[in-house]
């Protein structure tokens, strides 16, 4: 009987090449394995409305106006979703949204141009200081970073 560690060769052979007798599951047709929508693989497992929230520029109102101008049922998943109805989605997404890299690349451009302006946002945004009007005396981590220790604080 061989050991724990001991494994006979046929089973390493198996695992090199990748092949240990079993195939992976075949899927039926017409069900799409990953939906891609505007360069995003978005989960198949939820709902659509839900699941086109994680397009960058998507929130609940936007994928609500997709869902019902391409007349697709809400509690339908992503993966019950056919091709025809993903290429619809994609489409409509590309004309008449602006999301994702084409977004991200609007918004920097508006914050270059304030800083370029050398308007009080455009400082702020170059300080790494709150915007839009919230106290700094406490808070603001997330904008200033950790708190840095000073020396002689305390009594």
């Amino acid at each position: 009987m061989p050991r724990r560690h001991e494994v006979g060769w046929s089973v390493v052979y198996a695992l090199i090449i990748g092949t240990c007798g079993e195939r992976p599951p075949r899927r039926p047709r017409g069900v799409a394995t990953l939906a891609r929508i505007a360069g995003v693989n978005i989960p198949t497992n939820k709902r659509v409305v839900i699941a086109l929230q994680y397009i960058h520029g998507i929130g609940p109102k936007k994928a609500q106006e997709i869902v019902d101008q391409v007349h697709i049922d809400p509690a339908r998943r992503v993966s019950q979703l056919s091709d025809q109805e993903v290429l619809q989605i994609r489409e409509m997404i590309d004309r008449d949204y602006v999301v994702e890299g084409d977004l991200r690349r609007e918004v920097a451009m508006n914050i270059k141009r304030l800083m370029d302006l050398g308007c009080y946002r455009g400082l702020r945004h170059r300080r790494g200081l709150p915007v839009r009007g919230q106290r700094t005396h406490t808070n603001a981590r997330t904008r200033k970073g950790p708190a840095k220790a000073i020396a002689g604080k305390k009594k």
